[in-house]
């Protein structure tokens, strides 16, 4: 079911000096398409989140957005985007290895309360990209658990993470991956789609935009 509530598409760039563009659409998302090194990223974000901080170095980039009211220190749930500048294009990459280099950074902070679990497969679009949630039981200063979905994507050259994470009380042994709720969590983020930089197009990025 739709919801009634007018929502937005919003379009995040990567100067940090550009303003995003935003149009009414009727459905309770927003649309982001970002230029990214390569490419343009395209996913559906939670009307409730607000990006908190932005960052290109070299060959990284990164962006963080969390509930409205939350910050980039304090914060329940938050929705990153990253990419690597030609890591994509190494002979041994593969979506589901960079998912799993990932999870392995969760498994070296918290090793006796790590869980992961592989959703498998997939593409968007052309692109290949593989899935998973990887989870700490207690991890942190204060003790809390935390799980995130991680999408993997293969770029034409460059590679990319959309990641959703969750943090909640201390798990009082290794939680227990509910894979509905993170299945629900990636079609929340459709459509994921990688398209080509149109030299000379601005904002909205129509051709991204009208990619199916």
């Amino acid at each position: 079911m739709r919801s009634a509530l007018p929502t937005l598409v919003a379009i995040g760039l990567l100067c940090d000096s550009a303003a995003p563009s935003y149009a009414e659409v009727p459905q309770a998302s927003l649309t982001v398409i970002s230029p990214v090194f390569g490419q343009l990223v395209r996913f559906s974000m939670p009307a409730n989140f607000i990006a908190v901080s932005q960052s290109t170095k070299e060959a990284f980039y990164i962006r963080e957005a969390v509930l409205k009211g939350e910050t980039a220190t304090q914060w329940s749930q938050m929705i990153t985007i990253t990419g690597a500048r030609g890591q994509a294009s190494a002979a041994n990459f593969s979506p589901q290895g960079l998912a799993g280099v990932i999870a392995g950074g969760f498994k070296r902070a918290c090793p006796d309360s790590f869980v992961a679990k592989g959703l498998g497969a997939t593409r968007f679009g052309d692109r290949d990209a593989y899935a998973a949630v990887a989870g700490c039981g207690k991890v942190g200063a204060d003790g809390h658990s935390e799980t995130v979905l991680i999408i993997a994507v293969q770029g034409s050259s460059d590679a990319y993470t959309i990641q959703w994470a969750e943090r909640a009380a201390t798990a009082s042994s290794n939680p227990d991956i509910d894979e509905a709720k993170w299945q629900g969590r990636l079609r929340e983020l459709m459509p994921i789609r990688l398209c080509a930089i149109v030299p000379g197009e601005a904002a909205p990025y129509p051709s991204c935009l009208q990619q199916k």
